[in-house]
């Protein structure tokens, strides 16, 4: 009984809990022995259900006889560790990690219409994630967090607003879809705004193993930075490392409109990366890899990581500058995915829409070499941007983008469509507090035959990057200059590292002048293999 008293000062967030039985034992005490007993008598069985979760000594330091009877219920409390495991199951209903009861959602949307709304979407995305870093062995950042966010779009007639929260709670949810209605009737109206007629709605979509089950713990994650880090570190040339990192999420995404849309996805993602340099002094180098992947089991391992970082940065040492020159330019694939990311915003339906796209006019037309194929796949299995439907309920497909070099499609949403007079095509992207906006999924280029051995083979001159710099794209007239470093090449070899060098253009003849490898490999949700482009000018020294 001793220890117990010793042990209970020290936990005190139970304090509050256990000092109002212990006042009127103590008050009881001291008045008549027949208000004792009654006290007690009373007391009792109000304290047996509290003491689920309140540390079981605490009562026993009253001496009093009347307690000592009950001695042998307080000893059984300890044991009672299957009722904590049942309301940890509780505390996970009330909020889960994937869709939520969809009631709750069907019930924000029936509040909207009461309130005055014509129509209504409401969504809801429940996230966590943990992350780990360390630096030279020890470790630097442990994180991980938890959140849920429900966002609820409401029209009135040709007007709409966004309202999101975090409280749950029916009385706050109810304000909240009033405030909603009262906002849209506020806002000038939006001619091109509005749901996704029946029609056009997903009713059944395929399984795209999007969610590794498996939650790994922060003691994991740590392992797998340590690895790569050491990794790295054992290089030789390597002297410095900016250290390694691992981390893991999870998001649960549920939608529902009053159109009759209701459906819900999780989604997990693991990555790492490690950054190390070598050299010293001035002559200092930076270099990095990095993975990622839905599943774990899909992640480059933690050793190739760390030795890949390490020799990247090692081949970089003693840089030259390159001297100022038009020649071929070789994009390796650590970098060549950004090009393609540059037609994803000149084909994207807004830009396009409000006229601020370099590919404007050019739909049907060829904007590519011969034989150049890019995709965009929402329904490639574990794919980093997968998703079965998109943000505003509609069926999602494969769809060649980009078609033996000829622009075949827009990426549109339901507002971008209806500006331009076209068929949406599910690409609709949104978060809880803003409206929807058209997207990628897994947007990609097809590998081509040549090794990229063969696409350097027969350059006598020219560049070979590994790293981009900066952003200087212009995406109304294609205009590109960006600071670049990387390899010289001469007769088909790299012959030295250079650094600091420009590379310009236009993306309009850059695209017209490319040549793909056959390395394709899927890192991120956009990706490229390493292409060869002609006729770029390189500003050196």
């Amino acid at each position: 009984m001793a220890k117990a008293k010793k042990t209970a000062p020290k936990s005190s967030p139970k304090k509050p809990t256990v000092k109002k039985p212990a006042s009127k034992k103590s008050a009881a005490k001291k008045s008549a022995k027949p208000a004792t007993r009654k006290v007690v008598k009373k007391a009792m069985p109000k304290k047996v259900a509290p003491r689920k979760k309140v540390a079981p000594k605490k009562p026993t330091k009253v001496a009093s006889k009347t307690v000592k009877r009950q001695a042998p219920k307080v000893a059984r409390l300890p044991a009672r560790k299957p009722a904590a495991k049942a309301a940890t199951k509780i505390a996970r209903t009330t909020r889960p990690a994937g869709a939520p009861d969809a009631n709750l959602l069907n019930d924000l949307l029936k509040w909207a219409k009461e309130f005055g709304a014509d129509a209504a979407d409401a969504l809801y995305v429940n996230g966590e994630s943990i992350s780990v870093a360390q630096r030279l062995g020890k470790r630097e950042k442990l994180e991980s967090s938890e959140g849920r966010d429900l966002g609820l779009r409401v029209f009135v007639g040709k007007r709409q607003a966004f309202v999101s929260s975090t409280d749950f709670a029916a009385a706050s949810l109810r304000e909240l879809a009033s405030r909603a209605v009262d906002m849209a009737r506020a806002v000038p109206e939006d001619p091109i705004c509005g749901l996704a007629p029946e029609e056009l709605l997903a009713r059944t979509w395929p399984d795209l193993d999007l969610d590794d089950r498996t939650r790994p713990t922060a003691r994991k994650l740590l392992a797998l930075a340590s690895e790569a880090e050491d990794a790295a570190r054992a290089v030789k040339g390597v002297t410095n490392s900016e250290g390694a990192e691992a981390g893991w999420g999870r998001t649960s995404v549920m939608l529902a409109a009053s159109n009759g849309f209701s459906g819900g996805y999780g989604r997990s993602g693991f990555s790492l990366s490690c950054s190390v340099l070598g050299g010293e002094g001035t002559g200092m180098e930076r270099d990095y890899e990095w993975t990622s992947a839905v599943h774990l089991e899909d992640l480059m391992s933690a050793a190739k990581v760390g030795r890949n970082a390490g020799k990247f940065v090692v081949r970089r040492l003693n840089p030259r500058k390159a001297q100022s020159a038009r020649v071929p330019v070789i994009y390796d694939r650590r970098v060549s995915g950004g090009l393609i990311g540059h037609l994803a915003g000149a084909i994207n339906g807004r830009a396009v829409a409000r006229g601020t796209s370099f590919l404007k006019d050019k739909m049907g037309e060829r904007v590519f070499a011969e034989g150049i194929r890019i995709l965009d796949n929402p329904l490639r299995k574990r794919g980093l941007g997968s998703r079965p439907f998109d943000a505003e309920g509609l069926a999602t497909s494969r769809r060649a983008v980009i078609d033996d070099g000829v622009l075949t499609t827009w990426l549109l949403d339901l507002a971008a469509a209806r500006q331009l007079n076209l068929a949406p095509t599910g690409h609709a992207s949104r978060g809880v507090s803003g409206p929807p906006s058209p997207t990628t999924s897994n947007f990609y280029l097809e590998k081509g035959k040549l090794s990229v051995k063969e696409l350097i083979g027969d350059i006598k001159s020219g560049l070979y990057i590994t790293d981009m710099i900066g952003f200087g794209v212009n995406g109304v007239t294609g205009d590109y200059s960006r600071g670049a470093s990387g390899f010289w090449i001469e007769n088909g070899e790299l012959a030295w590292p250079v650094s600091g060098i420009t590379v310009a253009g236009n993306l309009k003849d850059m695209f017209l002048n490319m040549t793909a490898a056959n390395d394709l490999e899927f890192k991120s949700s956009t990706n490229a293999p390493t292409v060869r482009i002609e006729g770029l000018t390189v500003a050196g020294s």
